[in-house]
């Protein structure tokens, strides 16, 4: 297994399948790369079939074993299937949707090989899901995590963002897991590092206090320096409400332990970066393995590293800035 110069081992990938999408979501940053999201035809750009899988294999040869397959919308693309049938034994294989196209297709994923499954689902009131996604499909997200549980990929981990427009549906959504089997609940922290409008961020250690006053029992993951909480349901049921709060958050990047490709093939070492993009040229093996080490190599933490305090602000750290042409 790789490791960084940070001693972060490299265990999972995250592959982004396509740019495109059929939701307009209001706080999309398209895994780090902001608003560019194509139109819905299939672009020559994206990576085929065939480069998924090989750069898969590769992966697998350095102990990867976990891979997530993101967008976009990662079920516009038709050989989502065949891609995780093909995925390299002993890699785990997972799925970040909006869930509009899972039902119908949630049984032949699972069939291929899919073992988890992660649904965006902001809102529980159809009129605030459509002012958040620009969309109608409220019923197909619902039909569609259905559709998931059916076909055995227990927990579906919905995915809520939480930011100005959210955070009054949190206690609706803790609420709506801890009364449904199978269904788990991740809070993911606003980024406006990547999604822009600053003004939208709440204080994410306000939903920690509040989460911690409902809770039953609070777990410790040390992957990114998470808090589980374990909240219980008006039915005697019990619910598991995760928080991702990577903002500001240098013990999250001391446990990142995942290279992201993006649709058109280019490895990126940090989702708050873009100038770290590698290529990986004709997508042949030999140059796969060299782009995959490179990237490896050069990764660094995020929060703690590429950016340091300084006066109580988060900064660019100097060795990173671009060499000054002698003069």
């Amino acid at each position: 297994m790789l490791e960084d110069g940070f001693g972060r081992e490299v265990s999972g990938v995250r592959v982004s399948l396509t740019d495109r999408c059929n939701f307009d979501c209001v706080y999309c940053h398209n895994e780090g790369l902001g608003d560019t999201r194509g139109p819905m035809e299939p672009a020559e750009d994206e990576m085929s079939t065939d480069d998924v899988v090989r750069f898969l294999e590769v992966a697998r040869e350095f102990d990867v074993g976990k891979v997530k397959f993101t967008g976009g919308e990662p079920m516009l693309r038709g050989d989502l299937e065949e891609i995780i049938r093909r995925t390299p034994d002993g890699m785990e294989t997972s799925l970040t949707t909006n869930g509009t196209y899972l039902p119908g297709r949630a049984e032949a994923l699972a069939e291929a090989g899919l073992s988890r499954v992660n649904v965006s689902q902001d809102a529980m009131d159809p009129e605030a899901f459509r002012e958040l996604t620009k969309s109608n499909g409220y019923e197909d997200v619902l039909a569609g995590v259905d559709a998931a549980l059916d076909a055995g990929l227990a927990p579906v981990k919905l995915n809520m963002v939480v930011f100005e427009h959210t955070a009054g549906y949190v206690p609706e959504m803790v609420e709506h897991v801890a009364s449904n089997d199978g269904l788990q609940l991740q809070l993911i922290e606003y980024m406006p590092e990547l999604a822009g409008r600053p003004e939208w961020a709440v204080d994410i250690d306000r939903v920690h206090g509040w989460l911690k006053e409902q809770a039953t029992r609070v777990e410790h993951r040390e992957m990114h320096d998470r808090r589980r909480y374990y909240v219980a349901g008006d039915d005697g049921g019990e619910g598991m409400v995760e928080i991702v709060d990577p903002v500001g958050n240098a013990n999250f990047c001391a446990n990142c332990h995942r290279v992201r490709v993006t649709h058109e093939g280019y490895l990126k070492g940090c989702l708050n970066r873009n100038d770290d993009l590698k290529p990986m040229g004709e997508m042949t093996k030999p140059e796969i393995r060299e782009a995959f080490r490179e990237t490896v190599a050069e990764r660094v933490p995020y929060y703690g590293e590429y950016l340091v305090r300084e006066d109580g602000d988060w900064v660019l750290n100097e060795k990173y800035l671009d060499p000054q042409p002698a003069d």
